[in-house]
């Protein structure tokens, strides 16, 4: 019978950072895959993972905007510039 980890999500702890967002990402995958939990278990951990997501999406979104609205231009004022990750326009 698979153990009762809990994993915390974003409504346990606001200040969670995307590094560990990512690592209980990670530990729920890992869970899933392994075949061992329950129906109600696995659901419960895709929810979890649903919202790890998201929350890691809206992060990175938000360093995108920084780093749009820091930029320095060359004279030293700030200026706003496009920040290129390098994707294809409708990758996402």
């Amino acid at each position: 019978m698979a153990t009762q980890d809990r994993q915390p999500t974003q409504k346990d702890d606001e200040s969670l950072d995307f590094a560990s967002a990512m690592t209980q990402l990670e530990t729920l995958v890992e869970r899933l895959e392994s075949g061992e939990l329950t129906l109600e278990e696995s659901l419960k951990a895709f929810e979890q993972g649903v919202a790890l997501t998201r929350d890691a999406q809206k992060r990175l979104d938000e360093a995108e905007l920084k780093v749009r609205s820091l930029t320095e231009n060359a004279d030293g004022g700030m200026q706003l510039s496009p920040f290129d990750i390098g994707e294809e326009p409708g990758e996402r």
